[in-house]
């Protein structure tokens, strides 16, 4: 069937999210990895999705590893350098759907106050019709309650959804409630989807 409505994951669907790829660039391989092994960063940035503070929760892993203060502080610090680039060919797609009045929403791990603070500075996510977010909901993908929540608030489920993720635990977890999925790889992929599902002409999907 043709989807009702399309759910946008956002960390490496329409903003790159590679924190290593940071540190790499700003300290170096060798001492990226000394960090990430010593300290538990992913944890850390779980916490936030959980809905911890964003600032607090940094700063107090910072003095935790004083060793690794000035580091760690620059995930808050830098925070929109490790958040990025744009991921242009997906906000086209996005921007397509609204201009075909398809309701779009998000579905996204990220911190209550990161999430405000992005807001701030990418204009494409102030455009869905409905935001799920992680720390908003205290529960984070792939927990199949987060996808209950959307089903419960949005009034659609199953096959009415199309999901696309870069993740294959959170693709497994939507496909499981019988939502349409796709893993995304890159834009011209996940438009080619959309033009399968019948929301985009194949001109409009292939970029």
């Amino acid at each position: 069937m043709t989807p009702k409505a399309v759910i946008f994951d956002i960390g490496n669907v329409l903003i790159e999210w590679e924190p290593e790829r940071f540190y790499d660039n700003v300290i170096g391989p060798e001492t990226r990895r000394a960090l990430f092994s010593e300290v538990d960063l992913t944890g850390m940035n779980t916490d936030i999705d959980e809905g911890a503070l964003f600032k607090e929760t940094i700063y107090e892993t910072a003095r935790k590893n004083p060793k690794w203060r000035a580091e760690i502080e620059m995930w808050y610090d830098r925070w929109i350098d490790i958040a990025s680039p744009r991921i242009e060919g997906s906000i086209r797609l996005l921007r397509l759907l609204r201009d075909k009045d398809i309701p779009v929403f998000t579905l996204t791990n990220f911190g209550i106050y990161s999430f405000e603070y992005a807001q701030t500075q990418y204009d494409f996510l102030n455009e869905f019709d409905r935001y799920y977010v992680s720390g908003r909901l205290g529960v984070v993908k792939p927990d199949p309650a987060i996808f209950a929540c959307v089903e419960q608030d949005c009034g659609l489920c199953g096959a009415e959804l199309i999901f696309v993720d870069d993740r294959a635990d959170n693709i497994t977890a939507a496909r499981a409630r019988g939502w349409q999925v796709h893993k995304f790889i890159n834009a011209k992929g996940w438009g080619a989807c959309l033009a399968e599902a019948g929301l985009l002409t194949m001109a409009e999907g292939i970029l």
